[in-house]
């Protein structure tokens, strides 16, 4: 009997051990979030998250109901982490010339500079920042990768101050003044093409819980070891061989007397 003991006693221990030693590695993980919401009458909406681990950054934004052609291809909509500032999306007295929209320039006080370009793949450097080649394309689109954070975009997240504005809105929606303009960023393009349609702020949630626990409203990646059910399988296999041992030990006694 007592082997017996013995051998159940194997499996109990090295549960337990791997329930402790799968919980360290998601404590380092910070996540941000933020719903993206219409500027300049763009009635489009989005969400966005910001899984950040060490100096990587898993980035992943939806979008839809934007502008979705210009000059019959798909339309070109530029992204970014603008920082550095007031941490917000802009009022519409931000309008300060009056010609009805809020152009890029205009909305800088609120949300800052470029401090990470969200583009479709390769450079994430602010000198991407007007590179339609890696831009989001047409009405509604996903962008999910994984890069390396810079500095300013850290600590403008850790600040609070990090925000994400699409870009792009449709001609026609804007009155003729704003029409006829050029945009205040590349005069070559209108003031349509660079203008934002989409903004918010990234909020910082609670660190990234396992599946099965209390929902925190965070959005999770998956693929990775989920340490709390780990934990919890371990701990449920505990109880139940300790209660194989204690019923073992009844009947020993019972046969013995």
């Amino acid at each position: 009997m007592n082997k017996t003991l013995r051998f159940m006693a194997v499996p109990t221990l090295a549960l337990g051990a791997l329930a402790l030693s799968g919980s360290p590695a998601m404590a380092a993980d910070q996540s941000y979030q933020s719903n993206l919401g219409q500027l300049n009458g763009s009635s489009a909406s989005g969400t966005v998250t910001v899984d950040v681990t060490g100096n990587q950054a898993h980035v992943v934004l939806n979008v839809a109901g934007l502008a979705p052609t210009f000059m019959d291809a798909p339309y070109p909509h530029v992204q970014h982490i603008h920082g550095g500032a007031q941490g917000a999306c802009p009022a519409p007295s931000a309008d300060t010339n009056g010609d009805g929209v809020i152009n890029t320039t205009e909305g800088a006080p609120s949300y800052g500079g470029i401090v990470t370009t969200l583009s479709t793949s390769g450079d994430t450097s602010p000198a991407a920042g007007l590179d339609l080649k890696v831009a989001g394309q047409g009405a509604a689109y996903t962008i999910d990768r994984t890069f390396e954070l810079n500095a300013e975009t850290k600590a403008a997240l850790k600040a609070g101050t990090a925000v994400v504005v699409v870009h792009g809105l449709d001609p026609a929606t804007l009155g003729a003044e704003a029409q006829a303009a050029k945009s205040d960023l590349a005069p070559t393009l209108p003031l349509a093409a660079t203008s934002p349609a989409l903004c918010g702020t990234l909020k910082a949630g609670q660190m990234k819980m396992p599946a099965g626990g209390a929902d925190t409203g965070i959005t999770q990646e998956t693929g990775g070891t989920d340490a709390g059910a780990l934990a919890l399988g371990g701990g449920l296999v505990l109880v139940a061989l300790a209660g194989g041992a204690y019923v073992v030990r009844r009947r020993s006694a019972r046969s013995a007397a």
